[in-house]
């Protein structure tokens, strides 16, 4: 039988972990070091190579492209100015290559948009965990360090492509669950004493958001690349702000007035304490777990990158082919209050009765149009021309 696209990704990203353990992994704070047994474990998603012809395209600017050396007094960051064309945004590859040369560690941003190896092992991800994923690329020179040691506010998977790169983790996590709104100012500090581990060719790293660590190259090894896989979960915070704008319409208690006039009085505090009571009372109404999962799964399928199941000149299906749906489109089918569901996509929407329902049921594992019954070659038709289907 073959493999899904998030079982191809999840068996590169975890190896033999079951989806169980792996859930559980990103629900902890511990740190994991995944040996490899196959060097060339990553080679297909990423070489040198593409690196390089990347960078000979004009898709090559900032912010995407970026340098960082850890010997630098300050910011590791390296300016722009040094690698980019005079008020440009374009790489000036000479420049970059002579920072390079210089001990500059390479970054290329969410690199997945651009490369699709890696875009296909992100969107099984993304299938598996129903969030963002990225893949940051580092290409470190011998005898350097990009980034001096830090802590990421969100859970990270390192895939050491090519070279090696030695590491140092610490267990102690200065902030809990940090975010970007987190404040570094680089004035978090390690506690303990750190881990010390080489990444080689095929080995792997989990590090949890927030935990401390560093890596740097060995002098006289070869130059290190890997490839940073990032998981862009959504935030309770964040995902509260962006429906807290829609609740306060609906709630008079989100409306109230922080009775400020009564700040002065003895008992001013527990008036806005009455108060704050009522709004959080709002907030716990049934609905809006439920909404702030939908808010989470509508994020994913309105603002990842679209990878329609279809071609420039993919002609429309027939009565009698057997088609699924895309499992590269993201989509969701979400329940409607007043009955039915909305099957929505990227740059998409369309309103199910209970019959279009069951057909998008049955697309999930493979179905023909003439199997489904009257109406739904001309349905399927609508969904393969927006890329949600593809051969079964």
């Amino acid at each position: 039988m073959t493999a899904t696209l998030a079982q191809e990704a999840w068996a590169l990203a975890f190896g033999s972990m079951s989806l169980e353990d792996g859930m559980a992994l990103r629900e902890g704070t511990a740190w994991r070091a995944f040996p490899g047994n196959d060097p060339g474990r990553y080679a297909h998603l990423l070489s040198v190579a593409d690196l390089d012809a990347f960078l000979r395209t004009d898709a090559a600017r900032a912010p995407r492209v970026s340098m960082a050396d850890g010997a630098r007094t300050g910011s590791a960051a390296v300016p722009q100015d040094d690698f980019l064309e005079p008020d440009s945004e374009r790489v000036d590859l000479p420049r970059l290559l002579a920072r390079h040369d210089a001990g500059a560690s390479l970054v290329v941003s969410q690199f997945q948009e651009i490369h699709p190896p890696l875009a296909r092992f992100c969107r099984g991800l993304e299938k598996a965990f129903l969030h963002g994923v990225q893949a940051n690329i580092y290409l470190t020179p011998p005898g350097a360090q990009g980034f001096r040691v830090h802590f990421d506010t969100h859970d990270v998977l390192v895939l050491q492509v090519s070279g090696s790169k030695a590491w140092r983790v610490w267990d102690a996590i200065p902030y809990a669950a940090p975010t970007r709104h987190t404040p570094w100012h680089g004035k978090a500090s390690p506690e303990g004493e750190p881990h010390d581990l080489v990444l080689s060719p095929g080995d792997s790293l989990y590090l949890p958001r927030g935990v401390m660590h560093e890596a740097m190259v060995q002098a006289g090894a070869e130059p290190s690349l890997h490839i940073t896989v990032g998981f862009m979960e959504p935030g309770m915070g964040e995902m509260l702000r962006d429906l807290l704008a829609t609740l306060e319409a609906e709630e008079p208690a989100l409306r109230a007035a922080l009775p400020t006039w009564r700040l002065a009085d003895p008992d001013g505090i527990d008036a806005v304490r009455g108060r704050l009571a009522a709004a959080l009372g709002a907030l716990a109404r049934p609905d809006v777990a439920d909404r702030l999962a939908m808010a989470a799964l509508d994020r994913l399928v309105r603002f990842r990158m679209p990878m329609p199941g279809r071609a420039l000149h993919t002609p429309p299906p027939g009565a009698a082919d057997r088609l699924r749906l895309s499992e590269a489109m993201h989509h969701v089918l979400l329940p409607l209050p007043e009955g039915g569901a909305q099957l929505r996509w990227y740059g998409g929407e369309e309103d199910l009765g209970d019959r279009e329902i069951a057909w998008v049921q049955a697309l999930e594992d493979g179905a023909a149009p003439e199997a489904l019954g009257d109406g739904a070659l001309e349905f399927c038709r609508r969904l393969a021309k927006a890329g949600l289907l593809e051969p079964a």
